[in-house]
């Protein structure tokens, strides 16, 4: 084996990882996607205020309930609607990537070949046109002098 082998050999690891890439289930958002958005604690959602309590039992039992009942409510409609949905995600941001890649950057650059080809075009007539008829209105209005007289 020589070093071109080795390369390739590489090469072919690097890219087979990148399409097999393992899962992190710990941390489940690396991105910090959520950070600021579905943290939602009992806490967060039911509050006695200071001369207002429940019995401790009722409270106790309510924040059980509420804990358990959102974990489990979770899990269950990941269950549900996680694949459907992460399918229908799928397509949607695979459509949105073929539209950008084979229509939106081609139209954008094909606009700009075309108006950089009428900007030369604009500029001709601009210079060819406009550039004698404003010098000659400068050198006509050069001579014109503006005096202000305040009367008393």
């Amino acid at each position: 084996m020589d070093i071109s082998d080795l390369n390739h050999n590489e090469e072919q690891k690097i890219r087979r990882d990148s399409r097999t890439k393992e899962i992190d289930l710990i941390n489940r958002d690396p991105n910090q996607i959520n950070r600021d958005v579905v943290k939602v604690e009992f806490e967060d959602v039911i509050a006695e205020p200071h001369g207002t309590h429940s019995l401790d039992g009722v409270w106790k039992a309510s924040y059980t309930t509420f804990t358990v009942s959102k974990y489990w409510c979770y899990r269950l409609l990941t269950a549900v609607l996680g694949l459907p949905l992460s399918l229908l995600w799928g397509l949607l941001f695979a459509i949105l990537s073929f539209c950008h890649i084979w229509v939106v950057v081609p139209c954008t650059r094909s606009c700009l070949i075309e108006f950089q080809c009428l900007g030369q075009i604009y500029s001709l007539v601009v210079h060819t046109f406009c550039d004698p008829l404003f010098e000659g209105f400068g050198k006509i209005f050069s001579r014109v002098k503006v005096g202000l007289h305040k009367e008393v």
